[in-house]
């Protein structure tokens, strides 16, 4: 089967009491793992509360003690690459080797325009980020000095110390679904490749390719684990469920990629996708105060994973 871990907006009305509530729902509750956006505002409508992420990071760290967490994804866009690389290593040591460094290209206009960030052109941007990726692999892979010198980041004998507890430090997710400049940046970077809601159809023509790539990369399929980010709607009964989808029919919404339904029916959608290869699924929840709920998923859903 596969695991199941929990998903939030970070800068969705996020603050530390829910913080606190939703890392120990998840730990005590039998999830796999608890990760969250870094955004400093939704693209639209009213400002709220956020938390910054790696601030949230270092505490789920100390506090926690068994489930995997990180960033989907962190924008390099925010932050050097060497201070996301000093703080993931340093991050990754205080858990005990438990976070999945996320890292992304940015893609929200609105924060980047409020806060002065330079998301770039596309092209621009993902040649930024690559480079980012660059930085990030050098430093926690090499014990040796290293210097790197491109358009956007340059380093001259670099070296992190302490090392990282792991051997080359946390593993590099990246997350997205475009097969032209994402797919290919997971094959050279990743240790874990995290798709984005999508029809099951194409999710399966995407993982497929994935495996050619990395093949041809010089990889083997297994190296790169295959994960999955999407909404869920979970109801006690069909009721519940209904009200959920505000409108909405379930066939369209399950339709598109989100996990919708009673336990029955998230449960089978998880089986389809591990199928087709998925080994974790990252549940959006979007009711950072409905530990009610979580606690229902978990005791109806968790046990027949």
């Amino acid at each position: 089967m596969l695991d199941l871990a929990i998903m939030i907006e970070g800068q969705d009305g996020l603050t530390w009491p829910r913080w606190r509530r939703l890392a120990e729902a998840t730990e005590d509750l039998g999830f796999a793992g608890l990760y969250r956006s870094d955004h400093f505002t939704n693209p639209d409508g009213p400002r709220k509360d956020a938390l910054e992420l790696w601030a949230s990071l270092t505490w789920l760290a100390g506090n926690t003690r068994r489930i995997a967490f990180g960033p989907l994804v962190s924008p390099v866009s925010f932050r050097d690459p060497v201070v996301t690389a000093w703080m993931a290593s340093a991050v990754d040591d205080l858990s005990g080797g438990r976070l999945r460094l996320g890292l992304g290209a940015g893609w929200q206009e609105r924060e980047h325009a409020t806060f002065e960030f330079d998301l770039l052109d596309v092209g621009p941007r993902f040649a930024r980020f690559e480079e980012g990726l660059e930085v990030v692999t050098h430093l926690l892979s090499s014990d040796e000095p290293v210097s790197f010198e491109g358009e956007y980041y340059r380093l001259q004998d670099a070296l992190l110390l302490p090392r990282p507890g792991r051997s080359g430090g946390p593993p590099i997710v990246i997350g997205g679904n475009g097969p032209r400049r994402t797919l290919p940046l997971v094959v050279r970077y990743a240790q874990e490749w995290n798709a984005t809601t999508n029809p099951l159809p194409r999710l399966r023509d995407l993982n497929a390719q994935l495996d050619e790539m990395l093949r041809g990369h010089g990889r083997q399929p297994s190296d790169v684990r295959r994960t999955y980010m999407t909404t869920v709607l979970f109801g006690r009964d069909a009721a519940e469920v209904e009200r959920k989808l505000e409108g909405k029919t379930a066939a369209e919404v399950r339709e598109r990629g989100t996990l919708v339904g009673t336990a029955d029916e998230i449960v089978a959608q998880l089986q389809a996708l591990a199928e087709i290869g998925i080994n974790g699924v990252m549940a959006r929840w979007w009711d950072l105060d409905d530990i009610d709920g979580l606690t229902a998923m978990a005791e109806a859903v968790l046990p027949r994973l």
